[in-house]
C-alpha cells in the first residue's frame, strides 16, 4: 500500500504552483513534488522549491481516491497522486519553467482562482 504524502506540520507550508500539492518546504526539497518533479526538479534543489511552490493558498483538500472523486474532478487533480491538494494557489510559474513546459507539449493552467 502506498501512502500519501501529507505536511509533517501545519507550519511553513507550500503548495505547487503546477499541481496544487501541499507540503512543508523540508518535503519538497527532500522528495520534491509526486506529481511534477519529472519537469519541475525540485528535490535537493532550493531554489526551484521557492520559484514553483507559493505560501500563499486557500483551502485544503484531502484526497484519498483520485479516481472516485467529485471533488477531485472538479478540482482538476484526479489524474494526480493521493495527499493533501490546495484549493487556490496564487502565483504563476516563472516564464522560463513555463516556456520549458510548452517546450515539452505540457500547458500549464494557472492553480489561481482569485482572479
Amino acid at each position: 500500500m502506498v501512502l500519501p504524502t501529507i505536511p509533517k506540520d501545519l507550519r511553513g507550508l507550500r503548495a505547487c504552483l503546477m499541481c496544487s500539492l501541499i507540503k512543508s518546504v523540508d518535503q519538497f526539497e527532500k522528495e520534491g513534488c509526486d506529481n511534477c518533479e519529472e519537469f519541475l526538479s525540485m528535490k535537493d534543489n532550493i531554489d526551484n522549491v521557492v520559484d514553483c511552490t507559493s505560501k500563499n493558498f486557500e483551502g485544503m483538500i484531502s484526497m484519498l481516491t483520485p479516481g472516485d472523486s467529485w471533488v477531485a474532478k472538479w478540482q482538476r487533480i484526479n489524474h494526480f497522486c493521493k495527499g493533501v491538494y490546495a484549493i487556490s494557489v496564487s502565483g504563476r510559474l516563472p516564464n522560463s519553467i513555463v516556456r520549458e513546459l510548452r517546450s515539452r507539449g505540457i500547458i500549464y493552467k494557472s492553480r489561481d482562482t482569485s482572479r
